[in-house]
């Protein structure tokens, strides 16, 4: 019995021993618990140890997708466990990974446990991090680039079609490129076309321009059908551009190029000759031809003899003979430069979009400088800067043009010249004299509304026809019409002013 008892003994111990090592650590859900519990704190060496032979770079790719994909946080819920065999099980989960450009990104996996060594394992793969990377897949965050700024009209519109402004515009939208970026989350898997995930678009980049819907469109639609031809309307109140419609050809520009100006050069030889006390009600001579003593002779357009006519008449008919006349007998050409320099002449303007005013050159020769009385001769002008010139007429003080915002306008451009007041009597008077033109000059019956009032020019060109230029103002609106080559501006320019300021 004893021999019994002890073989009994033995083999029970046996049997334990036998039972006891082949038992299997752990359980499915345990071990599942603890990957999850890890995966959530950021334990990558905690989640290695419940795998099954990990991959040597198991760290880097829960690393790498983390700092790749900008991923701030994760969430995990588990769902039941479910028995794939004796010794294999699966447990469906899902989870919310929050990336710091994109916002909370949900996904769904499948953590695979097996028994392995006597213990439960996770059996990992790169789907276990996502679905998408299984096969060879990749998920990758990129930058999405910002569209080009969108300008629009100080009422927040759109610019209209075929406004004539795009050539200032276009390349005023680099100004305002954005510095962020949208960004999209990709999934590539070989073989297969790329599929976006996630996506934020970049926050569109809109800049208020001093563009005046209506008054751009009308300014636009009266150059329809005329080539090379521009207008430049100016709030004169505030120096705002409201209308910049330019269709110059051979890439002139009204901004920034210069042209003879004609006799709306007048309206600053006339600043000057009033200064030097010539009265608008001073009687004076308009002879068909004047012969400077000992220098050139001037005419007339088509050497009308108006005989003795008040200043104020001569301005309004544009008598070329009295003011050189009473230019090379009452001023000098330092004057007259000194006046032209207080109306914007001889300087930079800074509009956002650059610009420049024109210039009076020095001269010691009196037939050039009497030529410059008239708008030929050496001085030149931009269509802005005579625009500038009638708003300045208009509120009494020169305001520097500007087609953006102060802000921006600095930026851009630097710091604009600061505002010129003017001298009120010599206003007054201008305004008086270039009302005459409307009433009965040569602007007269051409079809503008009441209330316009403004001097016309034409000024001969070397090689080919002549440019066609009025300016004016109406209410708070100041204007020049500019068509290069267009012949007079009677016959070329005031017919656009008309329908420009009968289409507001």
């Amino acid at each position: 019995m004893v021999l019994v008892v002890a073989l009994v003994a033995v083999l029970g111990a046996g049997a334990f021993a036998v039972m006891a090592s082949s038992r299997v650590r752990g359980s499915a859900s345990e071990t599942a618990a603890e990957y999850f519990a890890a995966w959530r704190e950021g334990d990558i060496l905690g989640m290695a140890r419940l795998v099954h032979q990990p991959p040597s770079d198991f760290s880097q790719q829960h690393y790498a997708l983390t700092e790749e994909l900008h991923i701030e946080s994760i969430r995990l819920t588990p769902g039941q466990v479910k028995s794939a065999g004796d010794e294999s099980a699966e447990v469906p989960f899902s989870g919310v990974r929050q990336l710091a450009e994109l916002g909370a990104w949900p996904f769904a996996g499948l953590l695979r446990l097996g028994v392995r060594e006597r213990a439960w394992k996770v059996l990992w793969a790169p789907e276990t991090l996502h679905p998408l990377l299984k096969d060879g897949g990749t998920l990758e965050l990129g930058e999405i680039e910002g569209s080009a700024a969108e300008l629009v009209t100080r009422e927040g519109h759109k610019i209209p079609n075929d406004s004539y402004a795009e050539a200032y515009l276009n390349p005023l939208k680099s100004e305002f490129e954005t510095a962020g970026h949208g960004w999209e989350l990709v999934s590539k898997v070989p073989g297969r076309p790329a599929r976006r995930l996630l996506a934020r678009a970049p926050e569109a980049n809109v800049e208020r321009t001093t563009l005046s819907r209506p008054v751009q469109a009308a300014a636009a639609r009266a150059l329809d059908g005329v080539d090379d031809s521009a207008v430049i309307v100016i709030r004169p109140s505030t120096g705002e551009i409201l209308a910049l419609a330019d269709r110059l050809k051979d890439n002139y520009s009204a901004v920034r190029d210069v042209f003879p100006p004609g006799s709306v050069f007048k309206t600053i030889t006339a600043a000057a000759l009033l200064r030097s006390g010539l009265d608008p009600s001073a009687q004076v001579e308009c002879p068909g031809t004047y012969t400077i003593p000992f220098h050139r002779a001037f005419q007339n357009d088509g050497q009308v003899d108006r005989g003795v006519v008040s200043f104020t008449d001569a301005f309004a008919h544009s008598c070329n003979t009295t003011f050189v006349q009473q230019a090379t007998t009452r001023i000098d050409a330092d004057a007259l430069r000194e006046t032209a320099d207080v109306w914007g002449f001889g300087r930079p303007i800074a509009t956002g979009i650059g610009g420049t005013c024109g210039t009076v050159p020095d001269t010691d020769d009196l037939d050039m400088f009497a030529a410059d009385t008239i708008g030929q001769g050496q001085v030149v002008a931009t269509p802005l800067c005579m625009a500038t010139v009638a708003a300045a007429v208009q509120s009494g003080v020169w305001r520097s043009p500007r087609l953006l915002s102060k802000e921006q306008v600095r930026r851009i451009d630097g710091p604009p010249h600061e505002d010129v007041p003017m001298d009120q009597a010599v206003v007054s008077a201008l305004r008086d004299m270039m009302a005459a033109v409307v009433d009965h000059g040569t602007a007269s019956e051409a079809g503008l509304p009441e209330g316009v009032v403004g001097k016309t020019g034409t000024a001969e060109a070397l090689d080919e026809g002549s440019h066609g230029w009025f300016i004016g103002y109406r209410d708070d609106l100041a204007f020049c019409v500019f068509v290069r080559h267009g012949g007079s501006g009677r016959r070329a320019a005031v017919p656009i002013a008309a329908r420009f300021l009968n289409g507001l």
